[in-house]
C-alpha cells in the first residue's frame, strides 16, 4: 500500500471516529431547543441523551469480537450505513419517542464502527513509527470531536433547526463510505472466532434496568413498583452475564483481571472522570440556555473550555506516566476535578455565595478549566494504569473494559446526575396558584406554562422555576465534588504508597498491543496508547 494511500485510510477512519465523538456531546447545547419542539417531558430528555451510551456500553464488549469475525472493513462500512441512516431518522423524528429510538440505533453503527477504526489503522500501518503517529492523529479527533460537540450544536442552531445536529453526519457518512470501499484494506475475517451476542443482551438488560430505576426514581410520583421490577431486571441480567462469563472458553471479560489493584483504579478513574464531565456539562449547558438565556453557540463556547484544561493535560500526563506513579496521576487528578468542580459552582453568577445573577457567564471558566486539567490527567493515567495492568494475551479484553468504563462513566453521570436535579428541582419549586402542574416537572415546562401566561403571572412563577432549577444544580455539582473527591482518597488508599509507587506501577501505555485478548483483538494495546498519548477525553465521549 502506497503512503499516500495509508494516510487517506487515517483520514477516513478518522472521520467515523470525528462522528462518535460529536455525537456524544452534541445535543447537550441543542436540547432545550429540541425538547420544546417535541414536548418532551424530564424523563424524556434523559432518554434522548442516555440512550447513545447506554446501548454502546452494551455492544462494545461484543463489537471487537464480531469484526474479528466477519472483518473489520466490512464492520465499518455497516455501521456507516447504520449511522447515516439513523442520522436521518432523527433530524426529521416527529416525537420524543421516535428521536430515542434513533439515538439507540445511532449507537448500534457507533458500537460497530469503534473498534473498526483501531483495527483498520493496525492493518494499514505495518511500520511501527508510522503506526504511532496515526494512533495520536486517531486520539486527537476523538478529543476535538468531543470538545467540538457543544460549539458545533450551538453553531448549527443558530442558524438551521434543532435535525441539523443529526443531519450534519449524512454527507461525512456518505464520503466516508465511498473512501471505504476503495482505499480500506479488506479482510474476510476468521469464522473461528467466538461471538456472544447473549452476552450482549444479558449486559443491555443490566444497564437499561438500572437507569429505567434512577430515572423512575427522580419523578415527581414515582412508582415503587416500577423501580423494584427495573432493580430485579437489572440484577437478573448482570448476574447471568457474569455467571456466563465465568463459564466461557473465551468470556468478554475475564473478572480475574480486576485483581490488579493498578487496573482496578484505573477503571474507578476512568468511570468518575466521565461520570463528573458528561453530568456537569449537561447540567451547565441547560443552565447557561435556560436560566441566563444565552445562545446554543454562547452556551456551547463556555461548555467546551472545560478541554482547554483537559488536553494539555492529557498530552503532559502521556509524557508522565512512565515515571510518576498511578495513585498520584489518578487520585491527584480527582481531588483537582473536585476542586475546579467547587470553583465552578462558587464563581456561577446566581447559583454560588461569591457572584449575583448580574455578573457575567464568563466567570465559570477558571473553574471549568481547573476541573479539565485534573479530569484530563485522570483519563490518560487511567488508560494506562487499565492496558498496563493487564496481561499481554489479555490487552485486546482490557481495551474493551476501558472504552466499557469510560461510556458507563457518561452514561451513569448524566442518569444520576440529571436525575438528581430534576428531583430536587421538583421537590423545591413552589408555584404560584393557578399555574398547571406540569410547570414542577422541569424549568423547560416552566418556561413554556409561562410563555402563555400575562407579565404578571409569568413573573412569578419564572422567578420560583429559576431558584428550584439552581437549588438542583448546586446541590448536583456539590454532590459531584464530594464523589470526585471520596474517588481521589479511594484510589489512594486502593493503590497505597508500595502498590503505587515506581514507573513500573504506571504501566506502559502500549503493553500486550499484540495482545489476543477476544474483544477488540489487534487494537486493545493501541486504543490506550492513543489516548495516553494525547487524550484529554475518551472517544466517543
Amino acid at each position: 500500500m502506497t503512503m499516500a494511500r495509508r494516510w487517506w485510510v487515517l483520514a477516513t477512519v478518522s472521520a467515523g471516529l470525528l462522528l462518535i465523538s460529536l455525537d456524544m456531546t452534541i445535543l447537550y447545547t441543542a436540547l432545550p431547543t429540541l425538547t420544546a419542539d417535541l414536548h418532551a417531558d424530564a424523563s424524556s430528555k434523559l432518554w434522548i441523551i442516555n440512550a447513545y451510551p447506554l446501548v454502546m456500553a452494551g455492544l462494545l464488549l461484543g463489537a471487537g469480537t464480531l469484526g474479528d469475525r466477519v472483518g473489520h472493513k466490512r464492520m465499518f462500512l455497516v455501521g456507516l450505513v447504520v449511522f447515516g441512516t439513523a442520522s436521518t431518522l432523527a433530524a426529521f423524528a416527529p416525537s420524543a419517542a421516535v428521536l430515542i429510538g434513533a439515538r439507540a440505533l445511532l449507537a448500534v453503527g457507533a458500537a460497530a464502527m469503534m473498534p473498526a477504526t483501531l483495527a483498520l489503522i493496525r492493518l494499514t500501518f505495518e511500520d511501527e513509527r508510522e503506526r504511532g503517529i496515526a494512533i495520536g492523529i486517531w486520539g486527537t479527533i476523538a478529543v476535538v470531536g468531543a470538545a467540538l460537540g457543544p460549539v458545533a450544536g450551538g453553531l448549527l442552531l443558530d442558524h438551521f433547526w434543532w435535525g441539523s445536529v443529526f443531519l450534519v453526519n449524512v454527507p461525512v457518512v456518505l464520503a466516508a463510505l465511498a473512501a471505504t470501499a476503495v482505499l480500506a484494506p479488506g479482510g474476510s475475517g476468521s469464522r473461528d472466532r467466538p461471538w456472544d451476542p447473549v452476552a450482549s443482551a444479558q449486559v443491555m438488560a443490566g444497564l437499561v434496568g438500572l437507569v429505567y430505576a434512577i430515572k423512575e426514581g427522580a419523578r415527581p410520583a414515582p412508582d415503587p413498583l416500577h423501580i423494584a421490577v427495573a432493580l430485579l431486571v437489572s440484577a437478573a441480567g448482570f448476574t447471568v452475564f457474569v455467571r456466563r462469563q465465568r463459564t466461557r472458553t473465551y468470556p468478554l471479560i475475564d473478572f480475574a483481571l480486576f485483581r490488579n489493584r493498578r487496573l482496578l483504579a484505573g477503571v474507578l478513574g476512568a468511570g468518575l472522570s466521565m461520570f463528573a464531565t458528561a453530568g456537569i456539562e449537561l447540567v451547565l449547558a441547560q443552565r447557561l440556555q435556560l436560566v441566563l438565556g444565552l445562545s446554543p453557540l454562547h452556551a456551547g463556547l463556555l461548555v467546551a473550555t472545560s478541554a482547554l484544561g483537559a488536553l494539555p493535560a492529557g498530552i503532559v500526563a502521556g509524557a508522565l506516566v512512565h515515571r510518576v506513579p498511578v495513585r498520584r496521576l489518578v487520585g491527584g487528578g480527582l481531588l483537582l476535578g473536585a476542586l475546579g468542580v467547587a470553583l465552578t459552582l462558587l464563581l456561577t453568577p446566581g447559583a454560588g455565595p461569591l457572584l449575583a445573577a448580574g455578573h457575567a457567564a464568563g466567570w465559570i471558566v477558571p473553574g471549568t478549566v481547573l476541573a479539565g486539567l485534573g479530569l484530563g490527567t485522570v483519563m490518560t493515567a487511567a488508560s494506562a494504569a487499565i492496558i498496563g495492568g493487564a496481561p499481554p494475551h489479555r490487552a485486546g479484553m482490557a481495551s474493551s473494559v476501558e472504552e466499557v468504563s469510560y461510556e458507563l462513566g457518561s452514561l451513569t453521570g448524566v442518569a444520576v446526575l440529571g436525575s438528581a436535579m430534576t428531583a430536587v428541582y421538583t421537590a423545591t419549586v413552589d408555584l404560584p396558584a393557578g399555574v398547571p402542574g406540569r410547570a414542577a416537572d422541569s424549568l423547560d415546562e416552566a418556561r413554556a406554562v409561562a410563555a402563555g401566561l400575562p407579565p404578571d403571572g409569568s413573573r412569578p412563577l419564572l422567578e420560583t422555576a429559576v431558584a428550584a432549577f439552581d437549588n438542583g444544580y448546586a446541590l448536583t455539582l456539590a454532590g459531584t465534588v464530594l464523589v470526585l473527591a471520596a474517588g481521589g482518597a479511594a484510589v489512594r488508599v486502593l493503590l497505597g504508597r508500595r502498590t503505587g509507587a515506581g514507573a513500573p506501577d504506571a504501566g506502559a501505555p502500549g503493553d500486550g498491543a499484540s495482545g489476543d485478548g477476544p474483544p477488540g483483538d489487534g487494537s486493545g494495546g493501541a486504543a490506550g496508547a492513543g489516548r495516553a498519548a494525547v487524550s484529554g477525553t475518551p472517544p466517543g465521549r
